[in-house]
C-alpha cells in the first residue's frame, strides 16, 4: 500500500515540481499559460508527496457556477501506480465539500495521449457531453476512497 500525502498549495505558484511532473509538456496545453518560476497560479492546487517527500502528482480544482474543472497531473515515473486515482478521489471530495454538482475535464487538443486520458476518465465514471467535456456528478458528501 502506498503512503501519499495530499498537501494544499495556498497560494499556488509555478515551480520546478510542476514542470517536472509535466515532463516537457507545454503548460499552455493545460490552460496555464507560460509561467515562470514563482509565478502565481489561479484556482486551487494540491501537491501529492510519497513517503520519501518526493512530489508525485498535483490536482487542480477550478470551481464556478456549481461545477469544477479539474486537472490531474502525475509524475511520469509513477504513472499506473494509483496516484491519479488518489488525486481524482481527493478532488471529488473537495468538490463535494463545496457542494458542487459536477467535476469535469477537457482533454486538450494537442495532448500526446488523448485516448488514454479519455479512457481513464471514462473508467472513473466520467461521461462525454456535446461540448467536449468529460463530466462526473458528485454525490452529496463525496469523499476520498482511500488514503
Amino acid at each position: 500500500m502506498h503512503t501519499w500525502e495530499w498537501i494544499p498549495e495556498t497560494p499556488a505558484s509555478w515551480d520546478d515540481g510542476k514542470a517536472t511532473v509535466l515532463s516537457g509538456l507545454d503548460p499552455a496545453l493545460f490552460g496555464l499559460g507560460s509561467p515562470g518560476d514563482g509565478d502565481p497560479l489561479g484556482d486551487e492546487w494540491w501537491r501529492v508527496e510519497d513517503g520519501a517527500g518526493r512530489t508525485v502528482g498535483y490536482g487542480r480544482l477550478d470551481g464556478s457556477w456549481g461545477d469544477a474543472e479539474i486537472l490531474v497531473l502525475v509524475h511520469p515515473d509513477v504513472r499506473r501506480s494509483g496516484v491519479g486515482s488518489f488525486v481524482l478521489s481527493h478532488l471529488e471530495a473537495e468538490a463535494g465539500r463545496r457542494r458542487l454538482n459536477y467535476v469535469y475535464n477537457v482533454v486538450p487538443h494537442g495532448h500526446p495521449d488523448p485516448e488514454q486520458v479519455t479512457g481513464w476518465l471514462t473508467a472513473h465514471g466520467f461521461a462525454p457531453n456535446d461540448v467536449g467535456e468529460l463530466r462526473k456528478q458528485i454525490p452529496a458528501g463525496a469523499g476520498p476512497t482511500r488514503r
